[in-house]
């Protein structure tokens, strides 16, 4: 049988993706987003898409599944934002520490920004730890461009395992090798319309992405964040001002933009993934995503670690 996770503050599916590529079955993803609902159901019609406020949902009747995932709200702890941590209304961590007591699962994913490693939030940290008794805990700061994806973005992911059953987890191994350059991630995208710049760009966007940034409702639209963001775009030859409807037509000269598609890509989700919304809405769902090859390498280390304890206690009885 395949393990089943809850997944709370889905979003646009990228760790949903990441679970499921390891041999998950969801049982339920929680998310509030409207578009994000509709991204989920029209990609994965047999999902259990709860569109519901996090800080209101019952776990109860979820209670026995084997991992609750999170992807929780980052402007809590961001360095671009105030960093205001648990005073900020934002944050869901109470939420999703109240689902998992209801739950009991036996182990627990979480993703968030790096600035919640800071040391302004250490006893925030402890705090969380403190809640989760009966489970080993750990933080992790993982940059998706170690696990194929062509970007730089570091996050912490949160791993959380019933004490007893974690003797045999281990973090992913960094694994550069399949990697690609934001060129060559991109040429056939940026080619599709025959422009006669395509090959000189691939060559000049040599190295990996900056991060996507793909800000709140209250703040940032169909862009790729702020001057700095945007000056790092720029030195791979894209244009982080706007986003395009469509690859460069054929005799166009300057320094492209990315469509929705690309961007899509750059995140590590698969082509065939459909983004619901105009385009500010639908890049905004990829640009907050987790990247599902990054979801995918933590949880196969989860589902090894709880599949080894299960197979031990087979075999001692």
């Amino acid at each position: 049988m395949k393990p089943t996770v809850l997944e709370l503050c889905a979003g646009a599916g990228g760790q949903a993706l990441g679970f499921e590529n390891a041999g998950y079955e969801h049982v339920g993803l929680v998310e509030l987003d409207a578009f994000a609902c509709k991204t989920l159901r029209f990609n994965r019609p047999k999902w259990n898409v709860l569109e519901e406020d996090l800080n209101y949902f019952d776990g109860k009747p979820y209670s026995g599944v084997d991992v609750i995932a999170a992807g929780l709200p980052c402007p809590p702890f961001s360095k671009a934002g105030k960093q205001l941590g648990s005073a900020d209304e934002r944050n869901l961590f109470p939420a999703a520490l109240r689902i998992i007591q209801e739950v009991k699962p036996k182990a627990i994913v979480i993703e968030n920004v790096r600035g919640i490693l800071d040391a302004v939030f250490t006893d925030y940290r402890t705090y969380i730890a403190s809640q989760l008794p009966n489970y080993w805990t750990d933080w992790a700061l993982l940059n998706a461009c170690d696990y194929g994806v062509p970007q730089l973005r570091p996050r912490v992911n949160f791993v959380a395992i019933r004490k007893g059953m974690e003797h045999t987890f281990d973090w992913p191994t960094i694994d550069r090798s399949a990697t690609p350059t934001v060129g060559k991630a991109l040429y056939d995208l940026m080619s599709a319309n025959g422009w006669l710049g395509a090959k000189a760009w691939r060559d000049r966007a040599s190295e990996v992405a900056p991060t996507l940034v793909g800000g709140s409702k209250k703040h940032g639209g169909p862009d790729l964040g702020p001057t700095r963001a945007r000056a790092a775009w720029a030195s791979l030859g894209v244009n982080g001002s706007t986003l395009a409807s469509d690859a460069p037509e054929r005799d166009f000269v300057g320094m492209p933009r990315l469509t929705v598609r690309m961007a899509a890509r750059i995140q590590g989700f698969p082509d065939d993934w459909e983004f619901s919304g105009g385009k500010t809405a639908a890049y905004r769902q990829v640009g907050n995503a987790f990247p599902p090859p990054v979801a995918c390498a933590v949880s196969t280390q989860v589902r090894e670690c709880l599949e080894s304890k299960l197979s031990r206690l087979r075999i001692a009885g």
